[in-house]
């Protein structure tokens, strides 16, 4: 009776819990690449959000003063 309950924790148990071992550890280190991928999106978003509000803020700015430009040569 007790060479079938070694023999079933040998070829059984044991290789079934090293496997969902192995599964929980990949599943855990693939979520914290998941956390790490997601941080570096939200900083590249943030960059860009930043960078399109400089290039409006720019373009309003050559828009008023080519307007102010052309206000100056109507007058002329």
């Amino acid at each position: 009776m007790m060479e079938t309950i070694d023999f079933i924790m040998q070829w059984l148990a044991a290789p079934v819990a090293a496997f969902a071992w192995m599964l929980h550890t990949r599943a855990q280190r693939q979520e914290t690449q998941i956390a790490v991928i997601r941080a570096e999106m939200n900083a590249d978003k943030l960059s860009r959000d930043r960078e399109m509000k400089d290039v409006k803020e720019a373009l309003r700015s050559i828009s008023g003063k080519l307007d102010d430009l052309q206000l100056t040569l109507r007058d002329k």
